[in-house]
């Protein structure tokens, strides 16, 4: 488990300090589960998740000098990790890693209790949202970000936000028989 002493002794010892980078620190190990919670808006399988939640805060680490005190730390963060995940994505479109995965690898058994099964619905509704819909359903109805950090989080207008979780929760409805 990571804890502000191992994020501090991690961050670079020549790099210039904050008067209270332990403080930030323990923001940050607290702020790890919605780390990993918006990771898995970009990513289904938990690996690769946690993957993009280790190098976010590699690079969180590596830049803590730039965090600018009175500014939210959560949406740096997060501002860090879509950043990654774009570069990583770009970075994918042109190699081609590894092999397809085995057809055994997709067979699923449907889940018996009720509430799983419709939490596997809307997990696969989601699924199929586009990226920034997804994204933006993520911060603001799971992740209680405002729709302001959101805006700034994504790089857009907040009016663009509404708009994308509009369609989010239209389309979402759609798909589970709710409209």
């Amino acid at each position: 488990m990571l804890s502000s002493d191992n994020l501090a002794h991690l961050h670079h010892a020549s790099s210039p300090r904050p008067e209270n980078q332990r403080e930030t620190c323990g923001e940050v190990v607290s702020l790890i589960p919605a780390l990993r919670a918006f990771a898995r808006t970009f990513h289904t399988r938990t690996e690769d998740a946690d993957d993009l939640v280790q190098e976010t805060l590699m690079r969180a680490l590596a830049n803590l000098d730039k965090f600018q005190s009175g500014t939210r730390l959560k949406s740096w963060l997060f501002t860090i990790m879509r950043n990654t995940f774009c570069t990583r994505a770009n970075k994918g479109k042109r190699e081609i890693v590894g092999l397809e995965p085995a057809i055994s690898a997709t067979l699923v058994s449907e889940p018996r209790q009720d509430l799983r099964a419709r939490l596997s619905e809307v997990e696969r509704a989601m699924s199929r949202l586009p990226s920034h819909q997804r994204e933006i359903l993520t911060l603001i109805v799971l992740l209680g970000e405002s729709y302001e950090d959101a805006a700034q989080i994504c790089g857009c207008a907040v009016g663009t936000v509404k708009s994308r979780l509009n369609r989010a929760r239209q389309q979402l409805y759609r798909e589970l028989g709710e409209a």
